[in-house]
């Protein structure tokens, strides 16, 4: 029989449409159950799914005869889909009061899987359609579609191709024939007949106009040694934000669009701009015309505003975090020369580490940045320069590291030669602080000065992965914090709150990143090394599908409270008030955590580990 009262507007049930809807309010039923009742039985199928409406459950397992806790339900939440679905359930489920709870028929369960997609992907698909649809209850519809165009969709500009030795004058015609912004030019013969370019280059108008008006070629003159290479470009089926990320992170207006290897087409940054209602190619550009350190600081202080605004927009995690990697590595090399001339920073690399340098940073933290030098000693006044540089970006609002974790420290400052040796001394000794700063550099990636400078310390790094012993002694450090989860499977919660970096980014962060070290993939964003091992055969495919959900939960539950927090005038930090989380939000976080113990489990089979929570 019908039971008025059922919340249709908490998930799952808020996926189903207006039929969906009424089918369930014709079926459902209201049942209580006395303190101690089995509901379902582990093994055994149920006959119905139960949504909690006053009192717990709990689902436990036996081993060894004695009753191991998993998880609880209270109000609202649902469970025995699992046991319709597949016939047996993995628990038992007992009231630990007394419980009133909707029962939904096996039956008309199994009929809204087949007839509603989006009801049935919340329990088949797991996290990732979980936070689908917090997306779509986030997102404004109209920014939620921006987000989701593809390159294609856009606007795109014919892909116009012309030889290496066509004249300049030529040039120009062709632009104006074809109403192009830019033309592709193959690649150089040598000699010998083979190319001596890698791919097609490009040229565009403002090219040609400075090599006539600034650089004396004539008109008649090749335009091949104009091109620019590599021809950097995005795919047609990537959604066109990832567009923007690129040219705001290589510094140009103009991308090729590839079809697998052909370039079909190019798209500039007014098509993509005439999506979006972004600022961020403005601060791209405040940065690069800055004629002072105090334009660039100005520049940076409108940072943060870009990024709520994206967020509130409903823009991805992932892509919130590499534009503004992007704009933040602009910002650094900018600071880096007004810090220092050109000549000095020839033989310098400046290099970004932690989340930073993994790409992963949205919010400003800490100074963690390091420096590495060519040469045999520092070369005159560096001191002072990084000291400057500290400087500088503690007045944009990047506090000094609490650690000392920055290129104005001599401990961060070395020589190539030092830095190798430290490497070495981080594998003999092992202790708990050079294993920290191991993981730190593990993360480094240039950003100014002489980046080739970088590679031969890669291939220190990578050269670690091969012993055993050490990469033991590094995974030992995801296990130094519990997740935040009970007995029952609920979120603790302090009096200050869940600190989720400790709890759930940090494990999951080492743990990909001694496990990419151990493997070989040479990456260092965390969503990055996830793919890497999976494709490696390292990391099972389910679990490397879950672990990056989990990481953009984290990441958005934690941002989405450091706004408040700025909102409200106080400091952002890592802790989430539970309580002030949205029903879905909770179930998320949830989810989110038991994959961290699921990784975590994962972590203690792959290094033989015991004793490890």
């Amino acid at each position: 029989m019908g039971t008025p009262g059922f919340d249709f507007g908490t998930p799952p049930f808020d996926l189903l449409d207006a039929v969906g809807q009424a089918r369930v309010e014709a079926a459902i039923d209201l049942a209580f159950f006395p303190p101690g009742s089995v509901l379902i039985e582990a093994g055994k199928p149920s006959a119905q799914v139960f949504v909690v409406l006053r009192g717990e459950v709990e689902a436990g397992d036996i081993e060894d005869g004695q009753e191991r806790l998993f998880s609880d339900y209270g109000p609202g939440e649902v469970f025995g889909a699992f046991a319709v679905i597949t016939g047996r359930a993995r628990h038992r489920y007992r009231a630990r009061g007394e419980v009133l709870a909707f029962l939904l028929p096996a039956a008309v369960f199994r009929e809204l899987l087949a007839g509603q997609p989006r009801f049935a992907a919340w329990f088949h698909e797991g996290l990732s359609a979980k936070r689908q649809l917090l997306a779509e209850k986030n997102a404004p519809a109209e920014s939620n579609r921006l987000m989701l165009t593809r390159v294609r969709d856009a606007r795109l500009a014919p892909a116009v191709r012309v030889p290496p030795a066509t004249p300049i004058g030529t040039a120009v015609a062709a632009l104006r024939q074809h109403g192009v912004e830019c033309l592709l030019v193959g690649a150089a013969d040598g000699e010998d007949g083979e190319d001596v370019d890698d791919g097609p280059g490009i040229v565009t108008r403002t090219d040609l106009l400075d090599a006539l008006a600034l650089e004396g070629h004539g008109l008649a003159s090749p335009i091949g040694p104009l091109a620019h290479r590599p021809l950097i470009g995005v795919r047609e089926d990537d959604v066109l934000f990832q567009a923007l990320v690129t040219m705001t992170e290589a510094h140009i207006e103009r991308v090729a669009v590839r079809r697998g290897a052909e370039v079909v087409g190019t798209i500039g940054l007014a098509e993509v701009l005439s999506h979006y209602a972004s600022q961020s190619h403005l601060i791209s550009l405040r940065l690069a015309r800055a004629s002072s350190e105090a334009e660039v600081v100005e520049a940076a202080r409108e940072m943060t505003g870009l990024v709520r605004t994206l967020f509130a927009q409903g823009a991805k995690i992932s892509y919130l975090m590499e534009l503004v990697s992007a704009l933040n590595s602009r910002l650094l090399a900018r600071l880096f020369e007004f810090c220092l001339p050109a000549e000095t920073r020839a033989g310098l690399c400046l290099l970004v580490l932690g989340s930073e340098g993994r790409r992963e940073q949205i919010l400003k933290t800490d100074q963690d940045n390091a420096l590495i030098i060519a040469g045999e000693q520092a070369p005159p006044g560096l001191a002072e320069a990084m000291a400057r540089f500290s400087a500088q970006l503690a007045a944009i609002g990047y506090p000094p590291c609490a650690g000392g974790v920055m290129a104005s420290n001599p401990h961060w400052r070395q020589t190539l030669a030092g830095w190798r040796g430290r490497i070495a001394a981080w594998r003999r000794q092992g202790d708990p602080v050079s294993l920290m700063e191991l993981a730190m550099v593990v993360d480094a990636r240039p950003v100014a000065g002489d980046r080739h400078l970088v590679q031969a310390l890669h291939e220190d790094l990578m050269a670690l992965g091969r012993d055993e012993l050490l990469m033991h002694r590094m995974i030992e450090a995801a296990f130094h914090f519990d997740t935040p989860l009970t007995l029952f499977g609920r979120v603790r919660q302090g009096e200050a709150g869940t600190d989720i970096k400790k709890g759930g980014i940090f494990p999951l962060v080492h743990g990909l990143r001694t496990l990419a070290l151990r493997h070989g993939v040479a990456r260092n964003n965390s969503f990055a090394r996830c793919e890497g091992l999976v494709a490696a055969g390292a990391l099972p495919g389910e679990l490397g599908r879950d672990v990056p959900q989990a990481l953009a939960v984290f990441q958005r539950l934690r941002l989405a409270q450091q706004f408040d927090a700025l909102a409200a005038g106080r400091l952002p930090d890592n802790t989430l008030d539970i309580a002030a989380l949205r029903h879905l939000d909770r179930e998320l976080l949830r989810d989110a955590l038991r994959v961290v113990n699921r990784f975590k489990a994962h972590l203690r089979e792959v290094f033989h580990l015991r004793g490890m929570a």
